[in-house]
């Protein structure tokens, strides 16, 4: 296992596109790093610029404390999974883990009985034993992700690469399968760079989560700390569903006013002076019974719009003052509260809580 270190990383193209922006980033032996963000934000140009199928534009990426900025792709000591898993199907399952190790070249070269030992290993912990036999058409889609990942297990590589490697399976699987390669990652320990654009996986998977906007970093730290805290309203808006409300407006006096909305803030936010764009997640609204009490500052009479009922949660569409405001409850807490809101009728909810929050860029 290594570490790895972007320092200043950038990748410029020819028509001048920026699709890495100056990265700094540290993955840590041993860690479970997943770059997480929407589409061209420059997640997996940061992957290719490690596996070195292109070149860096500025800047240095090191691998185990050593420069790799020129090493070809098969001197870097990394094992890769990618959404394709290219498998090779007149091969079986056995030969398909095997592969890479018998193509190895003088240092690299893998005698028989190693190559055997570790496509047993790789079979033992991925639970592939009854498959070794079988050719890539007669598996699973989750089956031949397992061939893929163990393909790269078995080059004992320094740091495991994987990009968007679940997105073709469909839900029920990506979930086991997340579960199996968070599982895996605590049995084996190997250095993981994990590349998506799905914000569950990311949550669940993540020793700690990367997520980056147009090529640059916006937040590196804990998923729960991203979600909780987030460094600015993009990463707000980005983790979470439903997303988090942000409300565009101007706190003053303890108070935040967006058009025709305002409201008290909370305590913690009071102090708070000026243009900034208040934010607090759907689950943290407080939803009050009409005749619940005399009312707050921070309480705020909304509009049902539409309600979307999702078994076990419910989500609330509020209009207030010209802005839109998400409400997730669970149904138990609904019927205790005896929110049963129907599309306009009138709810009233309180804003003020000590999780909301203030943004200012």
């Amino acid at each position: 296992m290594s570490d790895v270190e972007f320092i200043g990383t950038t990748k410029i193209y020819d028509d001048g596109t920026v699709a890495l922006d100056s990265l700094d980033l540290t993955v840590r032996e041993g860690e479970f790093l997943v770059l997480l963000g929407p589409s061209g934000c420059g997640k997996s140009t940061a992957l290719r610029l490690l596996a070195g199928l292109e070149d860096i534009s500025r800047g240095e990426i090191r691998i185990g404390g050593s420069r790799v900025n020129d090493l070809p792709p098969g001197a870097r000591g990394l094992g890769m999974v990618f959404q394709s898993y290219a498998l090779y199907p007149h091969m079986t399952v056995r030969a398909n883990l095997a592969f890479g190790l018998r193509r190895g070249r003088g240092d690299a070269r893998v005698d028989a009985r190693e190559i055997s030992a570790r496509v047993e290993e790789a079979a033992e912990m991925l639970d592939l034993h009854k498959w070794l036999d079988k050719k890539p058409r007669e598996l699973s889609g989750g089956q031949q992700q397992r061939v893929a990942i163990g393909r790269a297990l078995v080059r004992r590589p320094k740091v495991l690469l994987m990009d968007e490697p679940l997105s073709n399976l469909d839900a029920k699987l990506r979930n086991r399968m997340r579960f199996e390669l968070r599982r895996l990652h605590e049995a084996h320990g190997t250095t993981t760079l994990y590349v998506t654009h799905d914000q569950v996986e990311a949550m669940t998977l993540a020793d700690r989560v990367a997520i980056l906007s147009e090529g640059k970093l916006q937040q590196s730290s804990k998923p729960l700390e991203a979600y909780h805290r987030p460094a600015n309203s993009f990463v707000a808006s980005f983790l979470g569903t439903p997303a988090m409300n942000l409300i565009e407006g101007a706190a003053k006096g303890g108070v935040f006013t967006a058009g025709e909305l305002s409201f008290a803030l909370p305590e913690h936010l009071a102090g708070r002076d000026g243009p900034g764009i208040f934010g607090v997640r759907p689950e943290d609204v407080q939803i009050l019974d009409n005749g619940e009490g005399g009312g707050s500052p921070g309480d705020v009479h909304c509009r049902v719009g539409g309600v979307e009922h999702l078994g076990s949660d419910t989500v609330y569409h509020l209009e207030a003052g010209g802005n839109w405001i998400r409400v997730l409850r669970r149904r138990s807490a609904d019927r205790a509260q005896g929110t049963d809101g129907e599309p306009g009728s009138e709810i009233r909810v309180n804003l003020a809580v000590p999780a909301a929050l203030i943004f200012e860029d």
